[in-house]
């Protein structure tokens, strides 16, 4: 067990990246080194800001316009077109939520919408329309989410999402997590998160303490889509999440334009191994509304798993997968 650090009076590292994350296309372009004249993305409007850091940043190809990183973050002109089939709500995520910020979708499990601040504003994010403002279950909803939880002892297993929940400061999380370890029949404890990959300096030594401290299993499901994305400083942060006690899971979305080709999806399964971190879902694209230019249609996707199946051992290949509304789990696309 990781013994607990002593609360620091100075802000954490991982906060002041955060706070110096890169907000400004004009900025973004320029450290890559991009000339903006020659790029639509600043002649249109949108309505869901960019943010990433700038240690991801770095680990972009300066001049590449087309790089598979910057096309998860760069807003385009492609985001204002509008897509019958593409909606600000695709899951009904609205109509499986008993608590505000409480999702209940399926037997055994419960997702709390913790925040809706991350680190990196990722396009294709299904949930850019999400009400967080009026779906917070650590506001006034907060008894009202703890008792559902306590009242429905099937529920075994509680996902903390957002936004990212490790954009939270650990005060916060740790103080939820004592209240979780009092409900029994809480089994598991998963935390859907990007910021291991996107901030690998938000895996410091008091995150650590409350994790490694928790009675419930610990399931850490990292976001992570392209092999360029991990670099010696991810790697450093997985491995320490994992010397903590937590299971290292991985799940990507498949997007046109970054990873739908085999060699790129057997380059990040040999990368995530390499770390620690086994696949575990490949995400057809959630049609949410202003995502459609990165989507892969399904005979694409099916090939896609094909070589994939061919290249690596099976414990390497991710279930790819869709998730449709009312379907009492992740509905399966291959084989």
């Amino acid at each position: 067990m990781i013994p607990r650090m002593e609360k620091s009076r100075h802000t954490p590292a991982w906060q002041t990246e955060l706070m110096q994350a890169v907000g400004s296309v004009d900025e973004l372009l320029r450290l890559l080194r991009i000339d903006a004249g020659k790029s639509a993305v600043r002649r249109f409007s949108h309505n869901f800001p960019l943010r990433v850091p700038r240690g991801f940043v770095a680990r972009m190809e300066p001049g590449n316009i087309h790089d598979p990183l910057l096309r998860q973050v760069l807003p385009l002109p492609e985001e204002n077109r509008q897509h019958s089939d593409f909606l600000p709500d695709p899951l009904r995520e609205a109509d499986a939520m008993p608590v505000p910020g409480l999702l209940h979708k399926y037997p055994g499990r419960a997702l709390l919408t913790l925040t809706g601040a991350c680190a990196i504003h990722c396009r294709y994010c299904f949930r850019r329309h999400f009400p967080y403002a009026a779906a917070n279950p650590l506001t006034g909803n907060h008894a009202r989410a703890l008792g559902y939880l306590a009242a429905h002892t099937g529920i075994r297993e509680l996902i903390l999402s957002g936004g990212d929940p490790l954009a939270l400061p650990d005060t916060r999380l740790e103080a939820l997590a004592q209240e979780l370890a009092e409900i029994p029949h809480l089994q598991t404890l998963r935390l859907h998160t990007r910021l291991p990959i996107v901030l690998p300096e938000r895996i410091d030594n008091r995150l650590l303490a409350w994790l490694g401290e928790q009675p419930q299993r610990v399931v850490v499901v990292i976001h992570c889509n392209h092999p360029n994305e991990i670099d010696a400083s991810v790697v450093a942060a997985l491995h320490k999440l994992a010397q903590a006690g937590a299971l290292l899971l991985n799940q990507s979305v498949l997007l046109k334009g970054v990873n739908d080709e085999a060699d790129t999806l057997v380059s990040l399964s040999e990368a995530l191994l390499a770390a620690g971190v086994l696949p575990y879902y490949l995400h057809q694209l959630d049609r949410v509304q202003g995502a459609a230019h990165f989507e892969v249609s399904d005979r694409a996707a099916h090939a896609l798993m094909d070589s994939l199946h061919s290249a690596l051992p099976g414990y390497l290949v991710p279930r790819l997968v869709r998730e449709v509304p009312d379907f009492p789990g992740k509905y399966p696309l291959w084989p």
